[in-house]
């Protein structure tokens, strides 16, 4: 067991259980191999975990897909929100700090993984009900953070107000998910300089 010091006081540190562990190894896999790329041994053996744990926690693959989503739009430490939420800054400074932080991440991984809510949605949105019901949902959330941004730099006199908030940020989802793409295929950021150019001098004002 591993222990932590408190003043002077020796405390245990809590183990990530081993649900916790096949869901990190299963995102970290499932972004760089695909749904349809690896199975449930790559999985555990990423977890390090046995591969008949697998099953006291999932009814199936698709069933920690489905998580695994849940985990990747909706997870406390994801940086997609907590910039979207920075109020310090101003919402168009929000806005654009969010596009340029995702740019950066996938940037930094050489254009060789893309946005597992993209790479599912085109592999998985025909082949499983259950994951694409989670990538609906995520979608959804995704552009509600968005518009509501939006719908302030809108009262601000920053971003235009001829069409409506989230009619602005589906576009841009669209957009952004569209721009990785070919990303992926050009293995160059040019795309992202394009939505990015287009979006905030051209779309927004």
């Amino acid at each position: 067991m591993t222990f932590k010091t408190t003043g002077h006081i020796v405390l245990p540190m809590p183990r990530p259980n081993v649900r916790q562990k096949i869901v990190d190894a299963g995102l970290k896999i499932l972004i760089e191999k695909g749904f349809n790329g690896c199975g449930v041994q790559d999985i555990t053996a990423a977890a390090g975990v046995p591969k008949g744990s697998f099953y006291n926690h999932f009814e199936s693959k698709e069933a920690l897909g489905a998580e695994v989503v849940e985990r990747y739009g909706h997870g406390q430490d994801n940086p997609r929100r907590a910039i979207l939420a920075d109020t310090s800054i101003s919402a168009m400074q929000r806005l654009r700090a969010h596009f340029e932080r995702l740019n950066e991440a996938f940037t930094e991984a050489r254009y060789g993984r893309g946005c597992l809510l993209g790479n599912f949605s085109a592999e998985l949105a025909d082949q499983s009900q259950m994951i694409r019901e989670r990538l609906a949902d995520l979608y959804l959330a995704w552009s509600m953070d968005v518009a509501a941004v939006i719908a302030e730099a809108q009262a601000d006199g920053s971003i235009t107000t001829k069409t409506p908030a989230a009619d602005l940020a589906a576009f841009l989802l669209d957009a952004y998910e569209g721009a990785l793409l070919r990303t992926r295929v050009e293995k160059s950021g040019r795309a992202f300089d394009r939505f990015m150019t287009v979006a905030f001098t051209q779309i927004l004002v």
